[in-house]
């Protein structure tokens, strides 16, 4: 029977109620389909991780797949796992490490979705990293009359499906690349001067298989280098210490010291100059340990990050990190009363058609934002504006405005085409994706 739920929900930081008329909760895939073929405005509905309106349905059906049989199919031999699409990752990364696996990359929090992480172009970080979309080599989900499609890497419209906005239809379960488990340490770093920043960005990065640098636009110091390295599981754990990457890349030393900032004295929190304590923030350091307990920031069973906050996101060329760094700093006057940290990350190219990351190496500006909704709103176009010279492009999922953006994705025609195949009457589109993806 089909769970039902009158009235919308809100979202993961409460600073949106979804305009949905019902939440529905499917307990098998029949009845998920009967429900995307007969509903009027059937949208997905996952961990609600998301700051915008890219997953509402204004008087439409939410569908909540959380009561769907769940799916854990590993493929040793072609190390790949398929999992179900309301997976949360903090619930896959135990089962897969225990079966002697690990994904390539996390997010910064592991409470979402599997399947509206890769729809919204949710990424880790690590200059050799490509985004989480990018581990998908397969996904099935639900078209608009019900119909299953499958499609795999390699298919026509595979690059095209996978980062979806929600636009082509309810994804029902994907299939991830895996590779060999691994223990990682956690080097925190504080007071990186950010003529040291501008100057040695590329070798810092180099620095880490997953590289953060947490600040407030406004000191002259970057307050916080997190650098995430794998360790052999005999590894010392002293800053210095020489590692190895899970490919069996040759090994890296951890500095003593980076380019004048100095190593942590304790556990840190990215948002601790706003007074955050950090009891919800993974082993720092250099204490090894698993994979899916080190990549994240934030531990699966606390709130993370902060909790009441807002986020915005925009990812440049990797190339125009430098220029796009300057022009945030002389906005820092304006940012940091608004602002609980920001987080400057680095991503690989890929060839997904609406990854922000398509076709070129990027560095992602992350803004964790005070719940001041109306006075980071009015901030954003002058942001937009400021690094409207270096093709800025928005996370799906996070506040933007819009209007100084080209949204320069050069397959957005291909989507377009492909998503009014897949979704002739538009039953999939919603205010937000008219106005962003469509054009309207």
């Amino acid at each position: 029977m089909i769970e039902s739920a009158r009235g919308a929900a809100v979202n993961w930081a409460g600073n949106l109620t979804y305009g949905a008329r019902e939440v529905l909760r499917p307990r098998t895939l029949d009845e998920a389909a009967d429900l995307v073929a007969s509903a009027a405005k059937p949208k997905a509905l996952g961990s609600r991780h998301s700051f915008n309106t890219v997953a509402d349905t204004p008087g439409g059906t939410h569908l909540d797949l959380s009561a769907l049989a769940p799916v854990f199919s590993l493929d040793a031999a072609a190390r790949t796992v398929t999992v179900s699409a309301s997976a949360r990752y903090g619930d896959l990364v135990t089962r897969l490490d225990a079966s002697g696996f690990a994904l390539e990359n996390l997010a910064s929090l592991p409470h979402i979705t599997v399947a509206g992480s890769v729809a919204t172009g949710t990424h880790g970080s690590g200059e050799r990293h490509q985004g989480l979309a990018s581990a998908v080599s397969s996904l099935t989900l639900l078209t608009a009359d019900g119909t299953v499609l499958s499609l795999s890497r390699g298919d026509a419209d595979f690059a095209g499906a996978v980062v979806g906005v929600g636009a082509l239809g309810v994804v029902t379960s994907l299939t991830l690349d895996v590779v060999p488990t691994f223990s990682m340490r956690q080097d925190v770093y504080d007071n990186l001067p950010w003529t040291s920043a501008l100057t040695h960005f590329d070798e810092i990065q180099a620095a880490g298989y997953s590289v953060s640098l947490f600040t407030n636009w406004a000191r002259d110091v970057v307050d916080q280098v997190w650098l995430k390295n794998v360790v052999a599981p005999s590894a010392p754990s002293s800053p210095g210490d020489a590692i190895s990457g899970p490919s069996g890349a040759g090994p890296t030393e951890i500095p003593a010291s980076l380019f004048g900032a100095v190593p942590a004295d304790g556990p840190r929190h990215p948002a601790h100059t706003a007074g955050v304590p950090a009891g919800n923030t993974t082993p720092q350091l250099g204490e090894p340990g698993p994979w899916y307990d080190r990549l994240p920031h934030f531990r699966l069973g606390f709130t993370p990050s902060v909790g009441a906050e807002l986020q915005t996101e925009y990812f440049v060329p990797r190339s125009a990190a430098p220029a796009a760094f300057e022009a945030l700093r002389a906005l820092g006057h304006r940012i940091a009363p608004l602002l609980l940290v920001s987080e400057i990350r680095t991503i690989a190219a890929d060839d997904l058609w609406l990854s922000p990351a398509h076709g070129r190496d990027s560095v992602a500006l992350h803004f964790t934002w005070l719940p001041r909704q109306p006075e980071v709103e009015a901030l954003l176009p002058t942001l937009e504006a400021a690094l409207a010279p270096f093709a800025p492009r928005p996370h799906w999922g996070k506040l933007f405005h819009g209007e100084a953006l080209a949204l320069d994705y050069p397959r957005l025609a291909d989507f377009r085409t492909l998503a009014t195949r897949l979704d002739p009457t538009g039953k999939f589109r919603n205010p937000f994706l008219d106005r962003h993806v469509f054009g309207g």
